[in-house]
């Protein structure tokens, strides 16, 4: 049995997309980054986080899958906004420019974890002001690291993305194969 350690809707869609079977029992930890940190060591840190505390209350031959994604300005980390003031000052400051998205992937199962993140490159068109609120308004930014989708409305923003969409969109399939497939855990008409 898999369970997926998370509540994102889009973590759940990926993975039914695939035809991965699954259950989700999602974790409450503290997302704060430590001094210091690296975004790509923050999602790392997380993603292992969330299976740990997910794995403790599931019987140890249960596999959890675990993933934490930000983005990366300049090294600074724009997780997931609070309010949709915190949104507007993120999507101004991604707006022109190209940033870097990390997920980390974790899986455990037998008290042993696997983690693994990639990153990809995405770059954003500037926009006007009433393009932006536009956008806002959709709300599609509250539950988002960065405060945008790549796959919802903010679609008109992106001009390019370097690397696995997945990764961006939150749950990198070619990661999610390389950890899964040798538990038996990956469906065998897909090669990872």
């Amino acid at each position: 049995m898999l369970v997926l350690a998370s509540r994102s809707p889009r973590r759940a869609d990926i993975l039914q997309q695939v035809g991965v079977q699954f259950v989700v029992d999602s974790a409450d930890i503290d997302e704060s980054p430590l001094p210091g940190e690296s975004p790509r060591d923050l999602v790392s840190r997380l993603a292992t986080a969330k299976v740990r505390a997910v794995a403790a209350r599931h019987p140890h031959d249960v596999v959890v899958l675990g993933a934490d994604t930000t983005v990366d300005v300049d090294g600074d980390i724009l997780g997931t906004p609070r309010n949709m003031d915190e949104a507007r000052q993120m999507l101004h400051r991604l707006a022109g420019r190209t940033h870097e998205v990390h997920t980390a992937v974790c899986v455990g199962q037998h008290g042993r974890f696997a983690t693994l993140a990639d990153s990809a490159g995405v770059t954003m068109r500037a926009f006007s002001t009433a393009q932006l609120e536009n956008y806002l308004a959709t709300g599609e930014s509250l539950d988002k690291a960065g405060g945008y989708a790549v796959q919802g409305a903010a679609a008109e923003f992106i001009t390019q993305v370097t690397g696995d969409v997945t990764t961006v969109i939150g749950l990198p399939i070619p990661v999610v194969a390389r950890l899964l497939a040798p538990l038996g855990l990956w469906p065998g008409h897909l090669h990872p």
